[in-house]
């Protein structure tokens, strides 16, 4: 097991690396409220959805399969898996709902697996659905490192 000073830096840096990735998030979002929910996309809206489904996807990766995972060994906590994370960050109030968190994984592998074209209005209403609510997720889990003195 890695001692905890590494596993802090590690901590940090992966902290960092998710406010970039959300910094570029909120960009996208803010593109893809403009064009809104459609039945038909013109190339460049499509375009502007597709740069936000993946930044995303990279968020929520960043967040449940870096910073939590590696908080929680900071931690000393058994979370091996990813229900544990999230039933773990409840009961710390990390986070106000597990069940929301696995949602946002749950369309984060959506958007990792082929989706049909005539799904896509669908796809994107939740992406723009879910988009604020990892965002907040995020300034929480990064509040609770503050607050707990973990860095």
């Amino acid at each position: 097991m890695k001692n905890i000073e590494a596993l802090r830096d590690q901590l940090g840096s992966d902290l960092a690396y998710l406010q970039k990735s959300v910094d570029l998030l909120k960009y996208s979002l803010d593109k893809a409220n403009i064009v809104g929910l459609k039945q038909e996309y013109s190339i460049d809206e499509l375009d502007t959805f597709e740069v936000l489904t993946s930044r995303y996807a990279r968020t929520a990766d960043i967040l449940t399969q870096k910073v939590l995972k590696n908080l929680f060994i900071t931690m000393q906590e058994d979370a091996k898996t990813f229900i544990d994370r999230c039933n773990l960050a409840e009961k710390l109030e990390m986070i106000d709902d597990a069940k929301t968190l696995y949602q946002i994984r749950k369309l984060r592998n959506d958007i990792a697996h082929e989706y049909c074209i005539t799904e896509i209005s669908e796809l994107f209403s939740d992406v723009l659905r879910y988009t604020e609510t990892l965002i907040k997720i995020v300034s929480q889990v990064k509040l609770y490192i503050k607050k707990h003195q973990l860095l």
